[in-house]
């Protein structure tokens, strides 16, 4: 809808768990009502039982693309060349946190509220959501 980003999580290994704690923090921020759908690929922390069984607690419902269809997802893969392309290729980290740091100022401070968006009419995703709703 507004191209925000509602939920993010970052660690060293790709789990069930960090989708999970992304989930959980979209759904604490955003208070979707049940019938939500969640677009994902097949990787194993999306297909994972306990990932899918907190997508039923809150009511959520999986959409998975299939395999070599990377459509459905789309909007995350440009999010995650633009995150690349703006803040990460140029960037030195020292360290983890200050990395995780970085991106969260990154999508809190600048993609949510101040980036505009040609599919947005220009506008950040902050803005059309305030006039969009």
């Amino acid at each position: 809808f507004s191209r925000k980003i509602v939920g993010w999580s970052m660690s060293s290994r790709m789990q069930d768990k960090l989708v999970r704690d992304c989930f959980l923090q979209a759904c604490g921020k955003e208070h979707p009502q049940p019938g939500l759908i969640v677009h994902t690929d097949q990787g194993s922390q999306y297909t994972s039982s306990r990932y899918q069984s907190t997508l039923r607690q809150v009511g959520a419902q999986s959409s998975m693309s299939r395999k070599g269809n990377p459509y459905d997802n789309a909007m995350m893969e440009s999010f995650y060349k633009t995150l690349k392309r703006e803040l990460i290729n140029d960037a030195y980290f020292e360290t983890r946190a200050e990395a995780t740091q970085e991106i969260f100022k990154y999508i809190e401070t600048y993609y949510n509220t101040k980036r505009m968006h040609s599919g947005l009419d220009y506008k950040s995703p902050k803005d059309f959501e305030k006039y969009n709703s």
